[in-house]
């Protein structure tokens, strides 16, 4: 390894550029993140984001670095160590979505987009821990513990992906991969500082992935950067004939988000300020911020006007994915022959989950199926609250609806839930970039949100690419600094 090089915060380009001119390998990249690892997520900060490492990592880097010496370049991730969920199953690990019930689940092939990140040179570093069976919004699971924020260990990273989002913030790998049912990437990307995508319904594939509801469910990456974000969306979304969902793609072109990237895309760029969004005295510090974030984007160029979904607009009634998690569970495990459980009812009966789901995980056990006329009437609220915010993005000519992700700064480890914004774009499958706005004054990161168009990803991008050239707001967590090369803090 070339100790000399420094992983903290580097970026793919980065990572690409030094590999190529031989200041490290992607073997040395494996060993330079498996250092920080050692150093902050079970000692240091204690962070334990990490609930299992790839032990084909570091061979898999070897053979990336075969591969370049011969002069084969598989794409924008030749090399590249990447984190995932712990939902998303790969050939050489188990994936348990952090349950005790799971632990032993050998899908033994890779999910659709990991398949995709092998076949542009990545290298699966390991999985990231998430609240138990994505149920909460914590980053506590039976298996992985308690996952700490690195801007202040006393506090909650986010969830579901709250142990992706850490690695991402704290440089375990260039990027991590997470999924948002209801606000799963959003909210976990807001509380650490980065950027994330929850990309339109459809755009990229859910096979593979261990499901909370199909209607709701999608995936995708969070990053330290813009660009970094791109180049991981235009390896992993497309068409896949083994996601119903992905043919909203049918008879279309794929967005190009590297190609997009536009630092004056704000110079046309029309901002519909949610009001809703903003509202509540426990939002004022985070309001302040994000209408500060807001701010610098009218200074751009961009125009401003503040907005209100339709009276009547009933997002909580459009919302089916209680109805879904023991249904969309007990098929993906059906088509694995030696999954260890077959259904929710059987991981309640045995006992194998945290004890401070168990209300919550009958709850869903007793829910009816999906001919329960409530199911249905949600599915068709879902469809009119799309077109009513289709309509309200047409009538005033919007690129996005702008709003603060969530309402309050990272809580304490055991708080009461927070109250988010993340349900407009989980209802409608319309796509929500979220992006650092700023910290608060003892230091939390606070983020704001852009919903968009249907298929109209690439352009959210474009806009928060222009927004990160003039803001700059990423701020590395203070907890996590660079190592030296004997391994200790700087």
């Amino acid at each position: 390894m070339t100790s000399r090089f420094e992983v903290h915060e580097a970026g793919i380009r980065e990572l690409q550029a030094a590999m190529e001119t031989g200041g490290v390998t992607s073997l040395g990249l494996i060993e330079a993140y498996l250092a920080r690892i050692t150093a902050y997520d079970r000692s240091g900060p204690c962070l334990q984001a990490m609930i299992r490492l790839n032990p084909a990592a570091e061979a898999a880097a070897a053979a990336r670095d075969a591969e370049r010496r011969a002069g084969r370049h598989r794409g924008p991730l030749h090399g590249v160590p990447v984190i995932l969920k712990d939902n998303y199953a790969t050939s050489e690990m188990p994936v348990s979505a952090g349950s005790p019930a799971l632990a032993s689940l050998r899908p033994r092939a890779d999910a659709f987009q990991v398949a995709r990140l092998r076949q542009a040179g990545a290298v699966i570093l390991g999985l990231a821990n998430m609240d138990e069976l994505a149920e909460l919004t914590n980053g506590l699971s039976s298996l992985g513990g308690q996952t700490r924020n690195p801007y202040d260990p006393t506090r909650i990273p986010g969830g579901s992906s709250g142990g992706s989002a850490v690695a991402a913030t704290a440089s375990y790998a260039a990027v991590a991969f997470g999924t948002d049912t209801g606000s799963s990437l959003r909210i976990p990307a807001a509380d650490n500082n980065l950027f994330t995508l929850r990309p339109t319904k459809g755009l990229s594939s859910m096979q593979g992935i261990i499901p909370y509801s199909r209607t709701h469910d999608t995936a995708g990456p969070m990053a330290r950067c813009v660009a970094d974000l791109a180049i991981a969306l235009d390896t992993t979304v497309g068409a896949d004939p083994a996601d119903a969902a992905t043919r909203i793609l049918d008879g279309g072109a794929l967005p190009s988000f590297v190609a997009a990237l536009d630092a004056a895309a704000l110079g046309a760029a029309r901002l519909g300020l949610l009001c809703s969004g903003f509202d509540g005295e426990e939002t004022a510090e985070v309001a302040v911020i994000v209408e500060a974030a807001v701010a610098s984007m009218v200074e751009a160029g961009a125009a401003a006007v503040e907005v209100a979904l339709p009276e009547g607009t009933d997002l909580a009634g459009a919302i089916v994915w209680d109805h879904e998690l023991k249904l969309d569970l007990a098929d993906y495990l059906a088509g694995i022959p030696d999954a260890p459980v077959r259904s929710l009812d059987e991981i309640l009966a045995r006992g194998l989950f945290h004890p401070s789901l168990e209300a919550r995980l009958r709850q869903l056990a007793a829910m009816p199926g999906r001919t329960d006329p409530a199911y249905r009437r949600a599915l068709e609220k879902q469809v009119e609250v799309r077109a009513a915010v289709t309509a309200l993005l047409d009538r005033y000519r919007l690129d996005a609806l702008i709003y603060p992700t969530i309402r309050q700064k990272p809580p304490l480890v055991g708080a009461p839930p927070r109250r988010s914004n993340a349900r407009l774009a989980a209802v409608t499958g319309l796509p929500a970039l979220a992006a650092p706005a700023g910290l608060t004054a003892d230091g939390l990161p606070v983020g704001l949100e852009m919903v968009g168009r249907s298929l109209g990803d690439a352009r959210l991008l474009s806009l928060a690419y222009a927004y990160e050239q003039i803001a700059r707001p990423r701020r590395p967590p203070a907890t996590t600094p660079a190592l030296t090369p004997s391994g200790v803090s700087v």
